[in-house]
């Protein structure tokens, strides 16, 4: 299987990995999500480790079980060759309503096929009122004309 665009990258392609993996994580469903990695990709997600996609389905399914109304926006940060950089905000609430925004950043490394075989995400949230919110678009893949985090001054 391969997962176009395919390392080197260039600014264009680099953009384009990171809008397609911004648009699967939306989706919000990890069968999915995980089938852009490597069978045995290697994931550091905050203080988790966790190897392959079986693991990395589990990861993304707690995730999202407690990370209700889910929405994500990434920006690319800089890239060489085999490797992406990006930067991220999402926000979410919990079951008691409670609206948080994380922030964080990625360090992707991609196999000849275009799968991802590494994920080293660093990741801080903080509480955040109703009227604090900045990503507002139904659930599911983020509108083309939405704005980015540059625009947002996140």
């Amino acid at each position: 299987m391969t997962r176009p665009p395919l390392p080197p990258f260039t600014r264009e392609t680099a953009s384009a990995k990171i809008r397609a993996a911004e648009d699967g994580w939306n989706s919000r469903d990890p069968q999915k999500v995980a089938l852009a990695y490597t069978p045995d990709c290697q994931w550091r997600n905050r203080a988790e480790f966790v190897t392959g996609r079986p693991e990395i389905e589990q990861l993304l399914t707690r995730k999202w079980t407690r990370e209700l109304d889910y929405r994500l926006i990434k920006e690319l940060w800089a890239f060489e060759g085999d490797r992406i950089a990006v930067r991220f905000a999402y926000e979410y609430h919990d079951d008691s309503g409670q609206w948080f925004r994380a922030y964080g950043n990625e360090n992707w490394e991609f196999a000849e096929d275009g799968l991802m075989k590494r994920r080293i995400a660093s990741i801080n949230e903080h509480p955040i009122t109703q009227e604090e919110r900045k990503f507002h678009w139904p659930l599911g893949r983020r509108p083309d004309e939405h704005a980015s985090l540059s625009d947002l001054g996140l």
